[in-house]
């Protein structure tokens, strides 16, 4: 935990929301991580523009 800033998602939480939508897990575990860090990069970004 870092205060102010995301680090990542909970990927537990993401695996299973997966699997409960049907989601094939060989592509959770191939796209998970690249959308993971597209998504903190995104919400540190406006977090930075939005505090100054």
């Amino acid at each position: 935990m870092l205060p102010g800033a995301v680090i990542g998602w909970d990927i537990s939480s993401a695996l299973a929301l997966g699997n409960a939508l049907g989601v094939p897990p060989l592509a959770m575990a191939e796209l998970l991580p690249v959308i993971e860090a597209v998504m903190v990069a995104k919400l540190n970004e406006q977090m930075d523009h939005s505090h100054g």
